[in-house]
């Protein structure tokens, strides 16, 4: 079996919190984000965006940036939201979320922009 490599991820070092999968990987391109969009789109999940301190990344609770969008499959707008969320709070991290009706759960979740860490 091969050796698994240890992530140095610590409470005590804001810089090396990790938050999800993705957040192993360089930060997503706009193209990288429209596909995630269309990937919850075409799963039938309804999108909705949320924002968060760094600082507070780590707790369960992440402002709601509007409502979720129920039933919305157009991929442009659901960018232009996740957008203003990041253009409004510029320091914060910023997560697409996928709710699926039919489980009554996120179906998918993801930091698409990443705020500075302090």
């Amino acid at each position: 079996m091969s050796e698994v490599m240890d992530y140095k991820s610590r409470l005590s070092d804001p810089a090396s919190r990790k938050f999800e999968t993705f957040s192993y990987l360089p930060a997503m391109s706009t193209e990288e984000i429209r596909k995630q969009v269309e990937y919850i789109v075409k799963k039938g999940l309804n999108p909705a965006i949320e924002h968060t301190e760094p600082q507070y990344l780590m707790d369960s609770y992440w402002y709601m940036w509007k409502l979720p969008m129920f039933g919305e499959t157009d991929v442009k707008l659901i960018l232009a939201e996740a957008e203003a969320c990041h253009k409004a709070n510029p320091g914060n991290h910023v997560r697409l979320i996928g709710y699926d009706n039919f489980k009554q759960s996120q179906g998918a979740s993801m930091v698409i922009y990443r705020g500075k860490t302090v």
